[in-house]
């Protein structure tokens, strides 16, 4: 299973505003596409996102995470995520033990 840890700084004034976004369209778009997220917290007084999501196959993880960025779901996401990340760091995972 390959892991993804994703890390997002928000727009401070935005950030309820996209864990909404994120609970009802991210989500979902994203285990439609056949993610497995394995958890997501927030920081409100830091302004700061992060979850870790999962993908086994077919393909890798790279080919199924272009599919869902090209996919009809996840351009239908409004308003975009891109409007909220201020700034936003991934990198794979493994977990330990």
């Amino acid at each position: 299973m390959a892991t993804q840890l994703r890390i997002y700084r928000l727009d401070p004034d935005r950030v309820d505003e996209f864990v909404t976004l994120w609970r009802e369209q991210i989500l979902p778009a994203r285990r439609a596409a056949g993610f497995r997220v394995q958890g997501a917290w927030v920081s409100r007084d830091e302004a700061g996102f992060a979850w870790v999501v999962s993908h086994t196959g077919p393909g890798t993880f790279e080919e199924a995470n272009q599919a869902y960025y090209d996919s009809e779901a996840r351009r239908a996401i409004r308003p975009a995520p891109d409007e909220f990340i201020v700034e936003a760091d991934t990198v794979m995972v493994e977990r330990l033990g």
